[in-house]
């Protein structure tokens, strides 16, 4: 006997709708992407049970001739292209001619369609990969599919499926996928019975992911676009301020085709350098037009994958249409023309030649004389303040009104010298604070990793950049990042706390709306998120209504949290695992903490400071950063060649 055997007919269907039909999402793909190679304006996808059970499909395209019905339902059978050379020249989202064959393989299946051309339509119904009967209907131009018992001749298959949820939301993804990539479709998702996307379709990308993703991401967008040697890259990114978490909201497209593409993604980033906080992705919806045949699109039946002829001219075209957005983005606003006279007029005033005796030339240095004579203790108290400019006054002509500025007389040499003197005498210490007039440090300070004297009092000097709390301590001085510091304060009571996290039913629930991908991450882990203290219920349309939040958390901005859970959850595969919730507190630390170039008042610093000296295991915040650095006397006393 042969070891090598020809497959049966059934099982080879069986093997190609395997890699075609994976779940409903990959149904509802195959048969909108046919629809819109017909030409179809408008189209409506309709599911039950996540799609398992029920999907159609309905178009106004071009429609089925009769005679090519017994045709469509045979693999490899297309009219999208003819021969080889047609391969590398694809236009079309389809051309295998495998899914409706794969489709029927796996379910039952009812087609309805008409051309423009015919009278009468076509009714057919296909089962486990035979037609089972071919009919005259009536029914308007166009094509409507129906697709029953998804894999109800393979239960095998139908164990790997999600819950009915999950299914309904990949199948929703998808579509918002197609949507995006072509907005000149109207296209209608009905699901359990319930419109939740429906897009104009007037080729309008703004307009369409704002149908998409709703209002909050849509005006976050700008536009973006650049061309170069047949190549161009055109379509929305996201504005600095509006990264994310995740890369979850990048959608590239090449010729009108979702595609997965590192080339593009690392050129979009490489743009946005310098712009966003390391560890956050910016958003985009970007369609990349070149030839098709720079183009390879045949390289899995999926056609995610695809293969450029040159990565660079792909690469370029991404990243500088993101650059100039960026740069436009940028650019200070132009004055108009009488807006800089009047500033002419107004420099004129001040300007040192000005021929009025009653007033005095100012001469302004970036870096002062530091031997000058001149008390500048002594004379800041009597130079007006000039930090908060008012704008200039005009008459009611439209001209500027005379303005004068009368400075006080300039010190004498006897005064200058007076104030140097007393400068030198008494030195300003208003801002040096001895932390024991307070509270005494512990003896163990954990801010340095070598051993500090326990009994050498701490001082308080002051703050450096509004950002590093300056202590001394012994023979060194210590650097506190008063941020670092905070966090991780924060972030150790958080973790303390969250076995007991209390759940506080809200008095007015809020409703928070969310991006497809991380709604979809909400709601199908909402059993687990209750354990947690958070009440979520499934408000459709991509909101979700919280009705309890942990009373730890009562201080935070439920909207963040919220955004902030469901990106940790797409970055951890949708599972609420503990490093889903240390990121949630990570995230909540950082946010409340005291920020970099704040002003701290004396009593806020010695606080945080005696926070830190009760926790002296903590040496570095949740994100690996060093809390505390140590300059010593010896390192100070050789830079001033002291020793």
């Amino acid at each position: 006997m042969n070891r090598i055997q020809v497959l049966p007919k059934q099982v080879a269907e069986l093997i190609a709708a395997g890699e075609v039909v994976e779940r409903p999402a990959s149904v509802v793909k195959e048969l909108v992407e046919n629809s819109i190679d017909a030409g179809a304006s408008s189209v409506t996808v309709e599911i039950q049970n996540g799609g398992v059970s029920y999907i159609r499909v309905t178009d106004d395209g071009c429609g089925i001739l009769r005679e090519d019905v017994h045709n469509a339902f045979v693999s490899h059978a297309t009219s999208k292209i003819k021969g080889e050379d047609d391969l590398y020249n694809i236009g079309t989202l389809g051309f295998r001619g495998e899914a409706l064959a794969s489709i029927a393989a796996v379910a039952r299946v009812s087609l309805l369609t008409r051309t423009a051309e015919e009278l009468a339509g076509t009714s057919v119904q296909a089962e486990g990969g035979q037609i089972l009967s071919v009919e005259d209907a009536g029914c308007p131009v166009g094509t409507t599919i129906i697709v029953r018992d998804l894999f109800y001749n393979t239960p095998a298959r139908m164990k790997f499926l999600k819950k009915d949820v999950s299914e309904a939301n990949a199948v929703a993804a998808c579509l918002d996928r197609i949507a995006l990539s072509h907005p000149e479709v109207s296209l209608r998702f009905i699901r359990e019975q319930k419109t939740t996307l429906h897009t104009s379709g007037d080729n309008n990308l703004l307009s369409c992911a704002y149908g998409v993703f709703g209002r909050d991401f849509a005006k976050g967008l700008i536009e973006a676009s650049y061309e170069s040697d047949g190549v161009s890259a055109g379509g929305l990114i996201s504005k600095p301020e509006e990264s994310r978490a995740t890369r979850g909201m990048q959608y590239f497209f090449v010729n009108g085709r979702f595609v997965r593409t590192r080339t593009a993604m690392a050129a979009l980033e490489e743009a946005f350098k310098g712009s966003i906080t390391v560890g956050k992705f910016p958003s985009c919806i970007l369609n990349i037009t070149m030839p098709y045949h720079l183009v390879d699109v045949n390289v899995h039946p999926a056609k995610v994958e695809v293969r450029f002829v040159n990565e660079r001219l792909v690469f370029d075209a991404v990243y500088f249409a993101a650059k100039n957005a960026l740069a436009a983005l940028n650019e200070p606003p132009k004055l108009q023309a009488k807006a800089v006279q009047h500033m002419a007029s107004v420099q004129q005033m001040f300007h040192p030649q000005m021929d009025k005796p009653e007033q005095q030339r100012i001469t302004v240095q970036k870096q002062p004389d530091a031997f000058s004579t001149v008390s500048s203790v002594q004379y800041r108290e009597t130079l007006p303040q000039f930090r908060d400019v008012s704008p200039p006054l005009y008459s009611s002509r439209g001209k500027p009104a005379e303005i004068t500025v009368s400075l006080p007389p300039r010190p004498t040499v006897q005064q200058n010298e007076e104030a140097m003197a007393q400068m030198v005498k008494e030195p300003e210490t208003a801002q040096i604070y001895t932390l024991t007039a307070e509270k005494t440090l512990p003896e163990k300070l954990p801010i340095v990793q070598r051993q500090i004297e326990p009994d050498s009092p701490a001082k308080l000097i002051g703050e450096a950049f509004d950002t590093y709390i300056l202590l001394q301590k012994g023979e060194d001085i210590l650097v506190v990042d008063k941020h670092a510091a905070h966090e991780r304060i924060l972030y150790e009571r958080l973790r303390a706390q969250h076995k007991q996290l209390t759940a506080q039913t809200l008095l007015t629930p809020v409703t928070v709306t969310l991006p497809k991908e991380e709604y979809a991450a909400i709601t199908e882990s909402l059993e687990r998120l209750a354990e947690l203290g958070f009440a979520f219920e499934d408000f459709g349309t991509g909101s979700i209504l919280v009705r309890e939040f942990p009373l730890e958390l009562a201080k935070e901005d439920i909207h963040a949290v919220v955004e902030e859970l469901a990106e940790s959850l797409i970055k951890n595969k949708r599972s609420v695992t503990p490093h889903v919730i240390d990121e949630l507190f990570h995230s909540i630390a950082c946010r409340s903490a005291i920020k970099a170039h704040d002003k701290s008042d004396t009593k806020e610093l010695l606080e945080l400071i005696e926070l830190l000296a009760e926790n002296n295991e903590l040496k570095h915040c949740p994100h690996g950063r060093p809390i505390v650095a140590a300059i010593e006397k010896k390192e100070l006393e050789k830079r001033f060649g002291r020793v």
